[in-house]
């Protein structure tokens, strides 16, 4: 079967230039691209019909939003990263053998804990799974995602993202 990519920015960025059909991405993506080169190699493939723009079912996001909660990605993930990520998912429970083009780790670490394949352009990948939680920089008290505060309701100190690694 052949493969079907899905393509984030980065890897138009990065110099991917798509020559199959079987090239997806969501609209978002194309505010992403600023770079002139970038952004002409990609409207080229669209125009050529080699990049396939959809949108994404409800359902797919809130399984992505579902993913990302748990790994704490939610917090350094955007709008259009996390409809590409839906958009792999969707790809895939529609019988495609999905991969994903991008040197975003955030992103890889999200397709990691998911089992959908991914590789970079500019990058070999991460190599391990990490998630990510809100510490206090004084106290180190721990906060929830939703936690609405740019600082600690114990002492006042900031909150930083810590990067915690899995083992899986």
């Amino acid at each position: 079967m052949e493969i079907c990519y899905v393509l984030d920015a980065s890897a138009f960025i990065n110099g991917f230039n798509p020559t199959s059909n079987n090239n997806f991405t969501v609209p978002e993506i194309t505010s992403e691209i600023k770079d002139f080169k970038s952004k002409l190699v990609f409207d080229n493939a669209v125009e050529d019909g080699k990049i396939i723009i959809r949108d994404i079912n409800q359902e797919y996001l809130d399984k992505t939003e579902e993913s990302i909660s748990e790994s704490g990605d939610i917090l350094r993930l955007s709008i259009p990263d996390k409809k590409l990520i839906a958009l792999a998912l969707m790809l895939f429970d529609e019988g495609h053998n999905v991969k994903v083009i991008t040197d975003d780790y955030t992103i890889q670490n999200t397709l990691k804990i998911i089992n959908i394949p991914y590789s970079g352009i500019l990058t070999d990948g991460i190599k391990g799974i990490y998630n990510w939680e809100m510490v206090c920089q004084g106290c180190k008290k721990e906060f929830d995602e939703n936690y609405p505060f740019d600082d600690c309701d114990v002492c006042g100190s900031s909150l930083f993202k810590k990067r915690i690694k899995v083992n899986k």
